[in-house]
């Protein structure tokens, strides 16, 4: 998959940029026109992560909102190994 979240499957959706001129009318103008309209695409905000997919790790794309909300389970860090004390 290409620009696409992992988890919740968010993709880049289309939409206009718009070119605008003139002096608003609360600041005392006659309001702003549009002037130019162009398509633009919307991208997620996709990182590449390892994620815990029921038992195994993979590393996947995942989207800025799934991490923060907490749709994502991060893999547990394991501890560098130690020599085990003797008394």
């Amino acid at each position: 998959m290409g620009m696409q979240c992992a988890v919740c499957g968010k993709k880049p959706s289309v939409g206009n940029q718009y070119v605008r001129s003139g002096k608003a009318k609360y600041l005392g103008g006659v309001g702003r026109k549009v002037r130019g309209c162009s398509k633009r695409t919307f991208s997620p905000n996709l990182q590449s992560m390892q994620i815990q997919v029921g038992g195994c790790v993979k590393r996947e794309r995942v989207c800025v909102q799934c991490l923060r909300s907490g749709r994502v389970m991060r893999p547990q860090k394991r501890r560098p190994f130690q020599m085990p004390t003797t008394l």
